[in-house]
């Protein structure tokens, strides 16, 4: 019970019995202990010593208490400055020790790497070593790596290395890049679209992000382009978590046996749905502007414009997004 306040444990045996006894000699306090007499008087010698025994005046050889509040407390009370001195000092070394700690964390868990043609390097190396899974986020205007020209992610999906690919809407702008996705697909990509995305990400095996920084695309020096290659951190777990928030809220992406982003043809409950109705419902669903829309079924803007309001008609809604929530639900994509 006094270990704290620097007593043994035999001494604070003592030192209890001869409170309870008042008075005792250290022949009766061995008896009370079961410490032998030699013993029992020596401790009583070191209680005398620190105050808390005294010698009973005139009776050689017995022992009196002195009160714990006058002998205790105050060795509590300086113990207890001492810790708190103590707990201050241990509060600025974690202090210090987590500056440090971060210095060197975020210099492990953050690499930055400068120039289009090392993060085209690093994008190919994380695919060629992935043994598992590659998330992309895919926004417009690439930086470094053309669509249609990752070579790396056909030959990781023949290892049998999944691929979940987020795509914006404005992706689809660019000449070719529906054709690109379709290709993907095919060979075993798992796409989706969202109206925007916001960055450039790539995180392979849920171990290592590669996120670009530039704002914009390919316009400027290819040397100035800056990417962060981010590893185990909570800044990882976030960017993790921030993928899998945006792909469930995500569009599939499905590609039909002509070759096309769309359905898997007419149920009962489609009958005056046409294949190209289709075919256009999955191209607005993945969040792709009519101009684009046109452009990928051959037709005018306003044809596009006019076929999605004969869609709104048939489903009974008034809004292009209850007309995506009703396809989706009657399963016309």
């Amino acid at each position: 019970m006094l270990e704290t306040v620097g007593f043994s444990a035999a001494e604070t045996e003592v030192y209890r019995a001869l409170v309870v006894a008042v008075t005792a000699s250290a022949q009766e306090l061995s008896a009370t202990t079961g410490l032998d007499e030699e013993t029992t008087g020596r401790l009583l010698g070191a209680l005398e010593k620190t105050g808390l025994a005294r010698g009973v005046e005139g009776e050689p050889g017995r022992f009196a208490a002195n009160p714990p509040d006058m002998t205790l407390l105050p060795r509590l009370e300086r113990r207890a400055d001492d810790l708190e001195k103590a707990r201050v000092a241990v509060s600025e070394l974690m202090e210090a020790y987590r500056r440090s700690a971060w210095n060197r964390d975020a210099g492990d868990a953050i690499e930055i790497v400068t120039g289009a043609e090392a993060l085209r390097q690093r994008l190919r190396q994380v695919q060629d070593s992935a043994r598992h899974e590659l998330l992309w986020f895919c926004r417009a205007q690439y930086v470094a790596m053309p669509s249609g020209t990752n070579q790396a992610e056909f030959d990781a999906l023949a290892r049998g290395v999944g691929y979940r690919v987020l795509y914006e809407q404005a992706f689809f702008d660019d000449s070719g890049s529906v054709d690109n996705v379709v290709r993907a697909v095919r060979a075993g990509e798992a796409a989706r679209a969202v109206p925007a995305l916001p960055l450039r990400m790539a995180i392979a095996d849920r171990s290592v992000a590669i996120c670009p920084l530039a704002p914009a695309g390919p316009a400027g020096n290819p040397r100035d382009v800056t990417t962060a290659v981010i590893r185990g951190s909570s800044l990882f777990e976030a960017l993790l978590a921030l993928f899998e928030r945006y792909w469930e809220v995500g569009a599939p992406l499905r590609v039909t046996p002509e070759g096309q982003i769309g359905g898997t043809g007419l149920t009962a409950d489609t009958a005056s749905l046409t294949p190209e109705d289709q075919h256009l419902l999955s191209l607005m669903v993945a969040g792709i502007t009519d101009e684009s829309i046109a452009g990928q079924l051959g037709v005018s803007k306003r044809t596009v414009q006019r076929r999605i309001q004969g869609l709104m008609n048939l489903a009974g809604v008034a809004t292009r997004m209850q007309l995506g929530w009703q396809a989706a639900r009657r399963n016309w994509i």
